[in-house]
């Protein structure tokens, strides 16, 4: 089993909730879904309950499209970024149903 690089930290913070929990109540949880190659990186944490609502499916390149999506919407409001998102989205989807 990998050590964890934050060896020692005992608590860890939620990127869902909020919630500060003990780290061995804690999951990792790695934006690129890759959390196999751990070099170099620091990993962010859901408590166990918020893990286990999330869905565990690949997210293809959702990341990417939100880093789009919020690089684009800077300073606006919800629904623009909800607009941008859907609009980001849709174009490419019928990219790749070609």
């Amino acid at each position: 089993m990998w050590r964890s690089s934050k060896r020692g930290q005992s608590r860890v913070t939620c990127i869902a909730c909020g919630d500060d929990v003990p780290r061995s109540d804690a999951r990792e949880y790695d934006k690129f879904g890759d959390r196999w190659d751990r070099k170099g990186k620091e990993f962010e944490y859901l408590c166990k309950p918020c893990d286990r609502e999330r869905c565990h499916q690949p997210r293809g390149d959702l990341e990417a499209l939100l880093e789009d999506v919020e690089s684009s919407t800077v300073g606006t409001d919800r629904d623009a970024f909800l607009a941008a998102y859907l609009e980001l989205a849709e174009g490419r989807d019928s990219v790749g149903d070609r």
